[in-house]
């Protein structure tokens, strides 16, 4: 059995972004090399106009901005939830913790999903389940009703989490996406910035319900937008679960269907004759002998498991420390937003509002590393690209992160001190704008890297991503009170600047290692 090698864009005139590979088996007669980023499509998104590309660009960044509003903007209304509802204090942390398992862990599915029926289809039924989410949340009577609903409200969320960087992979050529992941984080960025702000404002104008109305309209503005505008950017040529069927094709010859079609003969429709000719030239590019009478491509259940591919992921080292690192630091920075709003609420005085307007700083800091972070990453890509002959590897990206590394861990004890000692709020808002533009740098980074080292696996690797990131928050979390109780604001932070090095360290371990653990992983994979 011989292999087929998949690789990314090779440099040239038309593809500037040189060579990575990634062996995938396959039964051929002989060796080829097929870039996975760039088989040949019908309507290739990434041909698309800079206006079709930036509308795509603003609409799931909207999406994903309503999803990071949706998992804080109830804190402001906490306790008029529980005076109203009869509530406990663990009832509503209950609230606040579904939100966060659904919606860290729920997007694996939704990624799977993707793949079979495309971006389009799953984002039309997520928003409509985030509608009736929180049109039931608004309406809810019961602290019981409140808690399933705000685990429907998050799966409902979360399927832009991963589907969005997969869809602007689809759109934008490798050498792009660290600028284009830096604009659009900055979106679920803004989102829990402005959530504290919105539900307080809301709460003290209204009542807590209106909080929920609102997000309600924004889903509904989010669910047309999906629907009247947006064109689907999935090419099933590009995926590997797609690939994955053919190879199996081949290799068992048995009768397999492609989105959602049956088997198809000769007297059936113009638009499964073309289907027909899709499949068979999908097969030629494989160097996969045609059979006539086997003329369609039926995803098996193993082809659509999304398991198997987040095992294959977490079998690379590389991958298991860079979800390490992106969920530990997005732990730290929702441990932050939390403690924080106490320290202000205890230890200063402050309201809901006011509370909210201290923590859009970090929400300012991180929006401007995003950005900045992202473009930082293109353009050191692009110099190391030229240092090293026009070729490109992966952990080139995990380059730029550096510079934000230097910055972190003094923020963060900076910040600890100031709150332990109880320093002019003015110094609180400095260090959440360097701890915000510093860990989101490094974040940006480090997720654009997992797009790039996992080709035809986008999808996949967001969301386990996002598994990694949503776990390590609820715990972190869950832990905060605690620990912030036991060791104060100094104490807890200093020790979270010590994970933070770490954090660093595995990062840095990536970029010297990841190539070589990388080729180790395909390789292992190619016997099985």
């Amino acid at each position: 059995m011989a292999t087929l090698t998949v690789v990314e864009a090779p440099s040239g005139p038309e593809h500037k972004t040189p060579c990575k590979k990634l062996d995938v088996e396959a039964s051929t007669d002989t060796n080829d090399t097929i870039d996975i980023e760039h088989v040949p499509v019908d309507d290739d998104p990434r041909q698309w106009s800079r206006t079709r590309k930036t509308i795509t660009l603003c609409m799931v960044s909207l999406a994903t901005m309503v999803s990071g509003l949706a998992s804080n903007i109830q804190n402001p209304s906490n306790f008029l939830i529980e005076e109203d509802l009869h509530a406990t204090t663990s009832q509503i942390s209950w609230t606040l913790a579904a939100f966060q398992l659904i919606q860290g862990n729920l997007p694996l599915l939704w990624s799977t999903a993707s793949e079979i029926k495309g971006r389009k289809p799953v984002y039309l039924v997520a928003s409509a389940i985030f509608v009736v989410g929180n049109a039931a949340l608004a309406l809810s009577k019961t602290i019981e009703v409140m808690i399933g609903m705000r685990a429907l409200q998050a799966a409902g969320s979360c399927a832009v989490i991963s589907i969005s960087a997969a869809t602007l992979a689809d759109i934008y050529e490798p050498h792009e996406r660290g600028t284009m992941m830096g604009i659009f984080y900055a979106a679920p960025l803004l989102g829990p910035a402005l959530g504290p702000i919105l539900g307080g404002s809301l709460s003290q104008a209204f009542n807590w319900r209106a909080s929920f109305y609102f997000l309600l309209i924004c889903g509904g503005v989010i669910f047309l937008s999906f629907l009247i505008l947006f064109k689907d950017t999935y090419r099933r040529e590009r995926s590997l679960t797609y690939r994955s069927a053919l190879q199996r094709l081949h290799t068992s010859r048995e009768p397999v269907q492609s989105s959602g079609k049956s088997t198809i003969t000769g007297h059936e429709s113009r638009e499964s004759q073309t289907s027909v000719k899709d499949t068979e030239k999908q097969l030629r590019l494989l160097n996969v002998p045609v059979d006539k009478s086997v003329v369609a491509v039926r995803l098996s259940i193993k082809d659509i498991n999304p398991f198997p591919s987040c095992f294959r992921m977490l079998s690379r080292k590389n991958n298991v420390l860079i979800l390490i690192a992106n969920g530990l630091v997005f732990g730290f920075t929702y441990c932050l937003s939390y403690t924080c709003a106490r320290t202000l609420a205890n230890a200063y005085g402050y309201n809901a509002l006011s509370v909210g307007l201290v923590l859009l700083c970090l929400g300012i800091g991180s929006i401007a590393g995003s950005v900045i972070g992202g473009r930082w990453s293109d353009r050191v890509l692009a110099k190391m690209m030229e240092a090293n002959g026009g070729e490109w590897y992966a952990e080139m990206r995990l380059e730029s992160s550096t510079l934000g590394m230097l910055w972190l861990p003094p923020a963060v004890i900076g910040y600890a001190w100031v709150c332990e000692k109880h320093v002019n709020v003015a110094v609180i808002c400095v260090m959440l704008v360097l701890i915000g533009f510093s860990s989101i740098w490094m974040y940006t980074c480090t997720l654009a890297y997992l797009v790039d080292a996992n080709p035809g696996r986008s999808c996949t690797a967001v969301a386990t991503n996002s598994s990694f990131r949503g776990s390590l928050a609820f715990v972190s979390v869950m832990i905060a009170v605690p620990l912030q109780n036991a060791l104060g604001d100094g104490g807890l932070y200093t020790v979270w600047a010590g994970i933070l090095i770490v954090t660093e360290l595995l990062v840095i371990l990536v970029l010297r290692k990841g190539e070589s653990w990388r080729r180790e992983g395909e390789e292992r994979e190619l016997k099985y």
